[in-house]
């Protein structure tokens, strides 16, 4: 299993907007072009991204511009706007029927639930520590280079 490239994808977009969004119009085919995705995939991150307030959308025209400072966002608050943890919030699943009759599948729970929501929660702390603005800067360094 692994975590969807919905946060890789809208951190791709957040950096061209922040790098290219004073200098051009960043529409869905430019962010598009960018990335290697399909425009419809852009839009819908667009879209979340809008509801989470951390852009606007130009209508018609086109162009996308970022709405706070970009030391004020998280790359935790990307990855609430994008990633669709379910109901449950958690980032992990379990298989739905372990074998009850089975000795590891009637202790599975009580071995690993505190685990991998301990691991959740260190995840998302370092997402919480790590700005946009870093990735930013980091990504200005390496494109200079």
């Amino acid at each position: 299993m692994q975590i969807s490239s919905r946060f890789t994808i809208a951190t791709h977009m957040l950096i061209i907007i922040a790098l290219e969004g004073k200098k051009t119009k960043v529409t869905s085919d430019f962010l598009a072009a960018s990335v290697g995705v399909n425009p419809v995939i852009i839009r819908k991150t667009l879209s979340q991204l809008k509801n989470a307030e951390l852009i606007s959308v130009a209508r018609g025209t086109g162009g996308t511009e970022i709405l706070k400072d970009l030391q004020d966002i998280s790359l935790f608050d990307v990855y609430q706007a994008v990633e669709c943890l379910g109901k449950s919030g958690k980032l992990f699943s379990f298989h739905d029927n372990p074998n009850p009759n089975c000795p590891v599948g009637a202790n599975i729970h009580e071995v690993l639930d505190q685990k991998l929501l301990d691991i959740q929660e260190a995840m998302e702390n370092q997402l919480r520590q790590t700005s946009l603005a870093q990735v930013v800067a980091d990504a200005e360094a390496r494109i200079a280079k």
